[in-house]
């Protein structure tokens, strides 16, 4: 199958059917701390703040979905301009298929987008199949990225026919990468959640900032079976339906173990409190992309329905709460 195939199969199956994990995102175990008197006005309270050096109006990052098809594309236009409209910052899906496909041209998107964070996707576990320091770096040029995501999703490989399955040496490899690479690099899951050891690893071979991308939303085992359809595959990858680490527990292993390697926080979260929570916990940023996804098959103005409703969710919720507990 090639890439463009799967990734428009991709698509397809995650508008059509229900392949979230069977395990929540944590965030149930934790409650918001109500405060009665907040002592400011809600008219002047900003939730602005300053992702890769960049002002944004709130902590959302539109984070990686797909790109190299006709439909991917779209998704990524009307992301982008709604990203650019509300001052969010965009993380476009893995470019394999731009840097092994040069019939596949790149959508302009710092055109359409000249101020806000835009972080660049590879998987890091092609440093084993080719690619080198010039291919992250044509990675970030050609959507002139702030930021290069190297994603991590060994389970989907493993589950996908004709998977990349050598992990072998690669911390060395991404070690190497970071030294001298002109933009920060982000290590990302994809949905099972990065251990607090691993994000140690991670950290100390020069990885800027981990997304956690925890268990709890979309489960790319469950979407890489339905493509292949066969009834094997469907029956080897139902018993991960319940694998990996809840984003809520990761957020909170790795901060309190760490509290300065940066955290982005994906992985089912699909409002505002659940974003509050992820803050309170530790992390600089949430991530949303299933939750925008049908929105964005409609158009941009519908994306900013879905991310101002969310927004504003996160917002009341801040100022309305003075920290965290874990429910009893």
């Amino acid at each position: 199958m090639t890439i463009a195939a799967r990734k428009n199969n991709h698509i397809d199956i995650c508008l059509r059917e229900d392949v979230r994990s069977h395990i929540t995102n944590g965030f149930e175990k934790y409650r918001l701390i109500h405060n009665a008197l907040p002592e400011a006005d809600f008219d002047n309270y900003s939730v602005a703040t300053v992702f890769l050096e960049k002002k944004i109006s709130a902590p959302f990052l539109i984070s990686s979905m797909t790109g190299g098809t006709e439909q991917g594309e779209l998704i990524n236009r009307n992301l982008i301009e709604a990203a650019a409209e509300l001052d969010l910052p965009f993380a476009i899906g893995s470019q394999r298929i731009y840097l092994t496909d040069p019939d596949v041209k790149v959508f302009p998107y710092r055109k359409f987008a000249p101020d806000i964070p835009i972080l660049a996707n590879a998987g890091a576990v092609q440093m084993n199949y080719g690619f080198g320091r010039d291919d992250f770096l044509r990675a970030v040029d050609m959507i002139e990225a702030d930021a290069l995501i190297l994603h991590f999703n060994p389970l989907q490989e493993l589950i996908q026919r004709g998977g990349d399955t050598d992990f072998s040496g690669l911390l060395h490899k991404i070690e190497s990468l970071c030294r001298d690479f002109p933009v920060p690099v982000v290590a990302k899951e994809v949905g099972w959640g990065i251990s607090c050891d691993a994000a140690m690893k991670l950290r100390g071979a020069g990885i800027s900032m981990i997304d956690v991308a925890g268990a709890g939303g979309t489960s790319w085992s469950r979407v890489e079976s339905r493509i292949d359809g066969n009834a094997g595959m469907l029956s080897l990858a139902a018993a991960f339906d319940d694998w990996g680490i809840p984003t809520a527990e990761c957020l909170r292993s790795i901060h309190d173990m760490d509290s300065s390697i940066p955290l982005i926080a994906s992985g089912g979260i699909t409002n505002g409190v659940e974003a509050a929570k992820a803050v309170r916990l530790g992390a600089s940023i949430a991530g949303m992309a299933a939750n925008i996804l049908p929105a964005a098959m409609e158009g941009a103005n519908a994306v900013c329905d879905v991310l101002n409703r969310t927004v504003m969710q996160y917002k009341i919720a801040m100022f309305i709460s003075s920290g965290i507990e874990k429910c009893v």
